[in-house]
């Protein structure tokens, strides 16, 4: 007989069963609920383990502490049952178990969603018209006349009464916007639903991704996920669209001229009023003076993603006709980007990444022995705005995947079936060259629009810029009547001459000493008040303002403790050389539309309080609001699956394989402006993986 030792936890206590080798069962542990311990007690005629079910002699006896060892009360003694107990599951079997459970989880979760979907989708059929009485105002139908050219004047707009949201804002500021790019969307999306009444004129109906524009050319993506419907869009604020194209601007009488095209093909004209304007109606390609642009295709909108991948595929289909001379084939088959920034380093990589993956499996082999693409940059390097070691990576890429970099050239002339461009050497000798080609593709900067130009014009003088209109740190219009009319986007550029606001700067503290703003002499305390204005109108020049008493003391150049009028401006023309202007890209263009929404939504809460004081002058953007500070978050760049990142960050960067690929879709893929946007995205990429690439003209 065996005793075993009290086990007690939480005054209940346990009986812990000896194993019972060969036939005979082991026993449970049984828990009980009274003080002390029970025991089985095996008695075998043998002197060996005994089985309980076949031996009656076997019992259960309770054990307490050695201390106290009372004998077992026959009351107390619980007898054992005498069924098997189960045996032990095996671990393939557990698998197979929890693999179905899951599987049957997974399989109802499944179904209820798929009935739930169809659930939504039948709730999204109306089979009632909703027709009925539509309250139209009588101006709305037929609008005054007026304006310099006595055109209708859309006072009222037809859907002005729909809702009682749109009634609500009709008295509101009206706010008109031109353009439904990047600056635009991020303006209607950074807006107050309440405070203004939004129209947006665009000849298009809808917001472009432009950044993922390469990769539709070649059919990666579908041109549908790049696209979101401005009226969508406009919804959240019961804002108002009109798909016409804007000609002219009457600054004194705050009119936009409108036209639009009739059904007759008439072209139509008519005046847009506004309280607030803004324009953001973009850029086009660069020409800079070379003939024969009307031989090349642009990427600029999705008409010309549309041309492009039609062309790209014609040339793939001539080239496999067998009457098509060899030398013909080549030149089909020689595709030529000329600008090696962003958009022509992440086309040439598109195409090559086309015809590399898709040519071999569906198009004759030969082919992909006879393909050129070629990569005409007039600077030292492709993507010169990057850190260098991003450039010489996308460089080494190219060249591995044998896509030719013809870097130091400049394009003179571009004819139907080749290119003539000039070439610098090793020795900086200019040699020209020809280059044949069945595609050539136009990236080479931006230029303004013709709006734009005729606006620049009206401005005057104040207009300088050849290239962009010229704003200020608030991102006003210069020339324009103060606080009426903005400028953002690419058809945009900030104006930071510091210099040229000295006088402004020093005229405060010149009122206050009662001397002229142009004979003072700063000590350097005053320095440092006039450098806290600058930094607030121009937010841009804080990076060369921080070590004061360097700068105060690098241009005191008499040494006599103080800077006069010819030191500072001397100082502050320095900062200016600096200043770089900002670049072109959709990334500024919504930070500049976000500052306008926050700035307007500001005014419009600071209205009331400037209609109180009779304040209806001056300067209420810089009382109301900060000057625009741009703050660069990086760029990136897709190089045929590689792909590159520059930080802008004290000079991080990095730049990789398929990983780097993933990580660049996946930014592009949260800045998407809309849920769908992200599923088309996501199942454009999907099914590239599954099917290959769209080929196919339609």
């Amino acid at each position: 007989m065996r005793v075993a030792r009290p086990l007690g936890i939480n005054n209940q206590h346990f009986i812990r069963n000896p194993s019972v080798n060969g036939v005979s069962h082991r026993f449970q542990d049984i828990l009980m609920p009274r003080s002390g311990l029970y025991r089985a007690i095996n008695i075998n005629s043998r002197g060996g383990p005994a089985n309980p079910a076949s031996h009656p002699k076997a019992r259960l006896e309770l054990i307490q502490p050695q201390w106290t060892r009372p004998r077992l009360s026959s009351h107390l003694a619980r007898g054992i049952s005498d069924k098997s107990l189960p045996q032990k599951r095996s671990r393939i079997l557990k698998f197979m178990y929890r693999s179905l459970m899951l599987s049957g989880f997974f399989f109802l979760v499944s179904s209820g969603l798929v009935v739930a979907f169809f659930i939504y989708d039948a709730s999204t059929y109306r089979e009632k018209p909703t027709t009925g009485d539509v309250p139209v105002l009588e101006l709305a139908l037929n609008p005054r006349r007026g304006g310099p050219k006595n055109l209708p004047i859309a006072d009222v707009l037809v859907d002005d009464e729909d809702c009682p949201s749109k009634s609500r804002k009709r008295d509101k500021p009206k706010l008109v916007i031109l353009g439904t790019g990047w600056g635009s969307v991020a303006l209607l999306k950074t807006l107050n639903p309440d405070d203004y009444h939004v129209t947006v004129v665009s000849p298009v109906n809808y917001f472009l991704f432009t950044p993922m524009l390469p990769s539709a050319t070649v059919g990666t993506l579908e041109l549908r996920s790049l696209v979101e419907p401005i009226r969508r869009i406009l919804s959240r604020i019961s804002g108002h669209f009109l798909q016409a194209t804007a000609e002219e601007i009457d600054f004194s009488n705050k009119l936009v001229e409108v036209s639009h095209v009739d059904t007759s093909g008439e072209k139509m004209h008519f005046y847009l009023p506004y309280d607030k304007l803004v324009i953001g109606v973009g850029s086009v390609s660069n020409p800079h003076g070379v003939e024969g642009l009307e031989h090349c295709n642009f990427l600029k909108t999705i008409e010309d993603a549309r041309a492009i991948k039609n062309k790209i595929l014609n040339n793939l289909e001539r080239a496999c006709l067998p009457t098509t001379p060899d030398e013909e084939r080549r030149r089909l088959l020689s595709f030529v980007i000329c600008g090696g920034g962003p958009t022509g380093v992440e086309f040439a990589a598109e195409v090559f990444d086309m015809l590399n993956e898709d040519l071999s499996q569906h198009f004759p082999k030969i082919m992909r022995n006879e393909i050129s693409v070629h990569l005409i940059q007039s600077r030292g390097h492709i993507l010169n705005t990057y850190d260098e070691t991003l450039s010489k990576y996308a460089e080494e890429k190219f060249a591995r995947d044998q896509v030719e970099v013809l870097t130091n050239s400049r394009v003179i002339e571009v004819k139907a079936d080749k290119i003539i461009f000039s070439q610098k050497d090793e020795k900086g000798s200019v040699i020209t060259k020809e280059l044949p080609h069945g595609f050539c593709l136009w990236s080479t900067g931006v230029s303004q629009t013709e709006l734009a130009q005729r606006i620049a014009a009206s401005c005057g003088e104040s207009q300088t810029n050849k290239h962009a209109l010229e704003t200020d740190t608030h991102l006003r219009l210069n020339g324009a009547p103060l606080g009426d009319v903005y400028a953002i986007g690419d058809c945009a550029t900030v104006q930071n001459n510091v210099a040229e606001h000295l006088v402004t700067f020093l005229r405060t503290m010149a009122w206050e000493k009662g001397k002229d703003p142009e004979k003072m002499h700063l000590n350097f305390q005053e320095w440092r008040t006039v450098a806290k204005q600058i930094r607030a109108r121009f937010p841009q020049a804080a990076d060369h303002l921080r070590r004061l008493d360097r700068l105060f003391e690098q241009y005191d150049k008499d040494k006599s403790g103080t800077l006069d009028f010819g030191e500072l401006y001397e100082l502050l023309h320095q900062i200016d050389s600096k200043l770089t202007s900002l670049p072109a890209t959709a990334q500024r263009a919504h930070q500049q539309g976000q500052y306008l929404g926050r700035k307007f939504n500001k005014l419009a809460k600071a209205a009331p309080g400037l209609r109180a004081n009779e304040v209806y002058y001056g300067d209420v953007d810089e009382a109301v609001y900060k000057a625009f500070e741009y703050k660069h978050l990086g760029s990136l760049a897709y190089v045929g699956n590689a792909a590159v990142f520059d930080t802008g960050i004290n000079g991080l960067s990095f730049s990789g394989g398929l990983l780097a690929v993933y990580l660049w879709r996946s930014v592009y893929f949260a800045q998407s402006v809309s849920f769908r946007t992200r599923i088309l995205l996501a199942m454009d990429w999907s099914k590239r993986a599954l099917f290959g690439r769209d080929l196919m003209n339609i």
